[in-house]
Protein backbone atom coordinates (compact mmCIF):
# COMPACT_ATOMS: atom_id res chain seq x y z
CA UNK A 1 0.00 0.00 0.00
CA UNK A 2 1.13 3.57 -0.59
CA UNK A 3 0.49 6.62 1.56
CA UNK A 4 -2.89 7.15 -0.07
CA UNK A 5 -4.24 3.79 1.05
CA UNK A 6 -3.32 3.67 4.73
CA UNK A 7 -5.99 3.04 7.34
CA UNK A 8 -7.30 6.32 8.73
CA UNK A 9 -9.77 7.33 11.42
CA UNK A 10 -12.39 9.77 10.16
CA UNK A 11 -15.64 11.29 11.47
CA UNK A 12 -19.11 10.27 10.33
CA UNK A 13 -20.87 13.50 9.35
CA UNK A 14 -24.36 12.22 8.56
CA UNK A 15 -26.39 9.06 8.10
CA UNK A 16 -29.79 8.83 6.41
CA UNK A 17 -31.97 6.11 4.95
CA UNK A 18 -32.19 7.35 1.37
CA UNK A 19 -34.72 4.74 0.33
CA UNK A 20 -35.90 1.38 1.60
CA UNK A 21 -33.03 -0.35 3.39
CA UNK A 22 -30.38 1.76 1.62
CA UNK A 23 -28.35 4.31 3.54
CA UNK A 24 -26.32 7.35 2.49
CA UNK A 25 -23.46 8.29 4.79
CA UNK A 26 -21.24 11.36 4.50
CA UNK A 27 -17.76 10.96 5.96
CA UNK A 28 -15.13 13.62 6.58
CA UNK A 29 -11.83 12.89 4.85
CA UNK A 30 -9.75 15.35 2.85
CA UNK A 31 -7.56 12.46 1.68
CA UNK A 32 -10.39 10.55 0.05
CA UNK A 33 -12.43 13.55 -1.10
CA UNK A 34 -9.46 14.89 -3.05
CA UNK A 35 -7.87 11.66 -4.26
CA UNK A 36 -10.72 9.24 -5.02
CA UNK A 37 -11.73 8.51 -8.60
CA UNK A 38 -15.08 7.13 -9.87
CA UNK A 39 -15.24 3.38 -9.37
CA UNK A 40 -12.86 3.25 -6.42
CA UNK A 41 -13.95 2.02 -3.00
CA UNK A 42 -13.09 2.12 0.68
CA UNK A 43 -12.88 -0.70 3.23
CA UNK A 44 -14.85 0.22 6.34
CA UNK A 45 -14.29 -1.40 9.73
CA UNK A 46 -17.70 -2.17 11.25
CA UNK A 47 -17.42 -2.44 15.02
CA UNK A 48 -15.52 -5.60 16.02
CA UNK A 49 -16.50 -7.73 13.03
CA UNK A 50 -13.46 -9.45 11.56
CA UNK A 51 -13.60 -8.27 7.95
CA UNK A 52 -13.96 -4.72 6.68
CA UNK A 53 -16.84 -3.99 4.29
CA UNK A 54 -15.97 -2.80 0.75
CA UNK A 55 -18.14 0.21 -0.15
CA UNK A 56 -17.94 2.30 -3.31
CA UNK A 57 -17.21 6.00 -3.17
CA UNK A 58 -20.63 7.36 -4.11
CA UNK A 59 -20.08 11.13 -4.12
CA UNK A 60 -17.29 13.53 -3.24
CA UNK A 61 -17.27 17.11 -2.02
CA UNK A 62 -13.64 18.31 -2.23
CA UNK A 63 -14.61 21.80 -1.05
CA UNK A 64 -16.03 20.28 2.16
CA UNK A 65 -13.33 17.61 2.44
CA UNK A 66 -15.93 14.86 2.62
CA UNK A 67 -17.23 11.92 0.62
CA UNK A 68 -20.31 9.71 0.65
CA UNK A 69 -20.96 5.97 0.58
CA UNK A 70 -24.22 4.28 -0.35
CA UNK A 71 -24.93 0.86 1.11
CA UNK A 72 -27.71 -1.63 1.76
CA UNK A 73 -28.15 -3.39 5.06
CA UNK A 74 -27.28 -6.97 4.19
CA UNK A 75 -25.58 -8.34 7.31
CA UNK A 76 -24.43 -7.58 10.84
CA UNK A 77 -21.66 -5.22 9.75
CA UNK A 78 -23.78 -2.96 7.55
CA UNK A 79 -26.63 -3.14 10.09
CA UNK A 80 -24.24 -1.80 12.72
CA UNK A 81 -23.00 0.90 10.37
CA UNK A 82 -26.54 2.06 9.53
CA UNK A 83 -27.24 2.72 13.24
CA UNK A 84 -24.26 5.00 13.80
CA UNK A 85 -24.75 8.67 14.64
CA UNK A 86 -22.86 11.73 13.39
CA UNK A 87 -19.67 12.33 15.34
CA UNK A 88 -18.60 8.71 15.69
CA UNK A 89 -15.17 7.91 14.30
CA UNK A 90 -14.83 5.24 11.62
CA UNK A 91 -11.69 3.37 10.66
CA UNK A 92 -11.41 3.11 6.88
CA UNK A 93 -8.88 2.11 4.25
CA UNK A 94 -8.83 3.81 0.88
CA UNK A 95 -9.29 4.87 -1.78
CA UNK A 96 -8.66 1.43 -3.27
CA UNK A 97 -8.91 -0.22 -6.69
CA UNK A 98 -8.86 1.26 -10.15
CA UNK A 99 -11.45 3.58 -11.68
CA UNK A 100 -13.75 4.28 -14.58
CA UNK A 101 -11.94 6.26 -17.27
CA UNK A 102 -13.52 8.65 -19.71
CA UNK A 103 -12.33 7.86 -23.23
CA UNK A 104 -10.83 10.86 -25.07
CA UNK A 105 -13.42 12.35 -27.41
CA UNK A 106 -16.40 10.57 -25.83
CA UNK A 107 -19.27 13.02 -25.37
CA UNK A 108 -22.32 10.82 -24.78
CA UNK A 109 -21.90 8.64 -21.69
CA UNK A 110 -24.36 5.82 -21.00
CA UNK A 111 -24.51 4.46 -17.44
CA UNK A 112 -26.26 1.17 -16.65
CA UNK A 113 -27.09 0.40 -13.02
CA UNK A 114 -28.64 -2.80 -11.74
CA UNK A 115 -29.90 -2.56 -8.17
CA UNK A 116 -27.25 -1.01 -5.92
CA UNK A 117 -24.95 -0.68 -8.93
CA UNK A 118 -25.81 3.00 -8.78
CA UNK A 119 -23.31 3.31 -5.89
CA UNK A 120 -20.15 3.93 -8.00
CA UNK A 121 -22.00 5.25 -11.07
CA UNK A 122 -23.28 8.36 -9.28
CA UNK A 123 -19.66 9.51 -8.87
CA UNK A 124 -18.97 8.68 -12.54
CA UNK A 125 -21.96 10.80 -13.53
CA UNK A 126 -20.75 13.64 -11.31
CA UNK A 127 -17.32 13.73 -12.95
CA UNK A 128 -18.73 13.36 -16.48
CA UNK A 129 -21.13 16.25 -15.98
CA UNK A 130 -18.36 18.43 -14.54
CA UNK A 131 -16.47 17.80 -17.79
CA UNK A 132 -19.48 18.84 -19.86
CA UNK A 133 -20.48 15.36 -21.04
CA UNK A 134 -24.05 14.30 -21.85
CA UNK A 135 -25.04 11.54 -19.42
CA UNK A 136 -27.93 9.08 -19.56
CA UNK A 137 -28.56 6.62 -16.73
CA UNK A 138 -30.54 3.40 -17.12
CA UNK A 139 -31.39 1.99 -13.73
CA UNK A 140 -33.12 -1.27 -12.94
CA UNK A 141 -34.67 -2.34 -9.64
CA UNK A 142 -36.95 -5.06 -8.35
CA UNK A 143 -39.73 -2.67 -7.30
CA UNK A 144 -40.48 1.05 -6.89
CA UNK A 145 -39.29 1.19 -3.27
CA UNK A 146 -35.82 0.10 -4.43
CA UNK A 147 -35.39 2.82 -7.06
CA UNK A 148 -32.63 5.36 -6.52
CA UNK A 149 -34.23 8.84 -6.40
CA UNK A 150 -33.53 10.75 -9.60
CA UNK A 151 -33.48 13.99 -7.56
CA UNK A 152 -30.18 12.82 -6.06
CA UNK A 153 -28.49 12.63 -9.48
CA UNK A 154 -26.25 15.42 -10.77
CA UNK A 155 -28.02 18.17 -12.70
CA UNK A 156 -28.54 17.36 -16.36
CA UNK A 157 -28.45 13.56 -16.07
CA UNK A 158 -31.29 11.89 -17.97
CA UNK A 159 -32.67 8.88 -16.11
CA UNK A 160 -34.79 5.97 -17.33
CA UNK A 161 -36.03 3.34 -14.90
CA UNK A 162 -37.18 -0.26 -15.14
CA UNK A 163 -38.64 -2.47 -12.42
CA UNK A 164 -39.20 -6.20 -12.43
CA UNK A 165 -42.76 -5.83 -11.15
CA UNK A 166 -43.68 -2.82 -13.29
CA UNK A 167 -44.36 -0.58 -10.29
CA UNK A 168 -42.07 2.17 -11.64
CA UNK A 169 -40.91 2.86 -15.17
CA UNK A 170 -40.81 0.09 -17.76
CA UNK A 171 -41.88 -3.39 -16.72
CA UNK A 172 -38.72 -5.31 -17.60
CA UNK A 173 -35.08 -5.82 -16.73
CA UNK A 174 -32.74 -2.92 -17.37
CA UNK A 175 -30.81 -5.03 -19.88
CA UNK A 176 -33.94 -5.19 -22.05
CA UNK A 177 -33.94 -1.45 -22.79
CA UNK A 178 -30.19 -1.15 -23.23
CA UNK A 179 -30.35 -1.72 -27.00
CA UNK A 180 -32.45 1.47 -27.39
CA UNK A 181 -29.55 3.63 -26.19
CA UNK A 182 -26.40 1.92 -27.41
CA UNK A 183 -26.40 3.77 -30.73
CA UNK A 184 -26.45 7.13 -28.93
CA UNK A 185 -23.60 6.32 -26.58
CA UNK A 186 -19.92 6.98 -27.23
CA UNK A 187 -18.99 5.07 -24.09
CA UNK A 188 -20.78 2.73 -21.67
CA UNK A 189 -20.16 2.19 -17.96
CA UNK A 190 -22.09 -0.38 -15.95
CA UNK A 191 -22.38 -1.81 -12.46
CA UNK A 192 -24.78 -4.38 -11.06
CA UNK A 193 -25.11 -8.01 -10.10
CA UNK A 194 -22.59 -10.04 -12.07
CA UNK A 195 -25.41 -12.07 -13.63
CA UNK A 196 -26.59 -8.84 -15.31
CA UNK A 197 -23.62 -8.92 -17.68
CA UNK A 198 -24.43 -12.26 -19.29
CA UNK A 199 -27.65 -11.16 -21.06
CA UNK A 200 -25.72 -8.19 -22.43
CA UNK A 201 -23.12 -10.55 -23.83
CA UNK A 202 -25.70 -12.41 -25.93
CA UNK A 203 -27.17 -9.37 -27.67
CA UNK A 204 -25.81 -6.57 -29.85
CA UNK A 205 -22.40 -8.26 -29.94
CA UNK A 206 -21.17 -6.50 -33.06
CA UNK A 207 -22.22 -3.06 -31.84
CA UNK A 208 -20.61 -3.57 -28.44
CA UNK A 209 -17.29 -4.33 -30.11
CA UNK A 210 -16.96 -0.76 -31.32
CA UNK A 211 -18.08 0.86 -28.05
CA UNK A 212 -15.73 1.42 -25.09
CA UNK A 213 -17.46 -0.51 -22.35
CA UNK A 214 -16.28 -0.63 -18.73
CA UNK A 215 -17.96 -2.60 -15.93
CA UNK A 216 -17.51 -2.62 -12.17
CA UNK A 217 -17.70 -6.08 -10.63
CA UNK A 218 -19.30 -6.89 -7.31
CA UNK A 219 -17.26 -9.36 -5.28
CA UNK A 220 -16.72 -10.55 -1.72
CA UNK A 221 -13.42 -9.12 -0.52
CA UNK A 222 -11.26 -10.10 2.40
CA UNK A 223 -8.48 -7.53 2.46
CA UNK A 224 -9.28 -5.01 -0.27
CA UNK A 225 -5.76 -4.65 -1.65
CA UNK A 226 -4.80 -7.99 -3.20
CA UNK A 227 -3.10 -9.85 -0.36
CA UNK A 228 -5.63 -12.62 0.25
CA UNK A 229 -6.58 -13.58 -3.35
CA UNK A 230 -10.14 -14.16 -2.16
CA UNK A 231 -11.73 -12.20 -5.02
CA UNK A 232 -9.72 -13.70 -7.91
CA UNK A 233 -11.47 -14.24 -11.26
CA UNK A 234 -10.50 -15.55 -14.69
CA UNK A 235 -10.19 -12.95 -17.43
CA UNK A 236 -8.91 -12.79 -20.98
CA UNK A 237 -5.64 -11.55 -19.49
CA UNK A 238 -5.30 -14.34 -16.94
CA UNK A 239 -6.27 -14.47 -13.28
CA UNK A 240 -7.04 -11.06 -11.78
CA UNK A 241 -8.01 -9.82 -8.32
CA UNK A 242 -11.17 -7.72 -8.30
CA UNK A 243 -9.95 -5.53 -5.43
CA UNK A 244 -6.47 -4.86 -6.82
CA UNK A 245 -6.80 -5.17 -10.61
CA UNK A 246 -10.41 -3.93 -10.58
CA UNK A 247 -13.11 -3.47 -9.60
CA UNK A 248 -13.43 -1.81 -13.02
CA UNK A 249 -12.67 -4.05 -15.99
CA UNK A 250 -13.04 -3.88 -19.73
CA UNK A 251 -16.28 -5.69 -20.54
CA UNK A 252 -14.61 -7.88 -23.15
CA UNK A 253 -11.90 -9.02 -20.73
CA UNK A 254 -14.35 -10.46 -18.21
CA UNK A 255 -16.81 -11.94 -20.73
CA UNK A 256 -14.28 -13.21 -23.24
CA UNK A 257 -15.95 -16.65 -23.04
CA UNK A 258 -19.13 -15.48 -21.31
CA UNK A 259 -17.20 -16.15 -18.12
CA UNK A 260 -19.26 -18.23 -15.66
CA UNK A 261 -16.91 -17.26 -12.88
CA UNK A 262 -18.27 -13.75 -12.39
Amino acid sequence: MNNKTQAITVPLESMEELYQGVFLAWIGSKQIAQNAQPGQFVMVSCNNYLLRRPLAVHKVSPEKNSFAILFAVCGKGTAWLSRQKPGIELNILGPLGNSFTLVPGAQNILLVAGGLGIAPLQFAAQVAREKGKSVTLLQGASTASCVYPSTSLPDGVKCYTTTEDGSCGAHCLVTEILHDYIGWADQIMACGPNAMYHPIATSNKQLFKVKPFQVSLEARMGCGFGACYGCSIKTARGMKKVCHDGPVFDYYDILWKENPGI
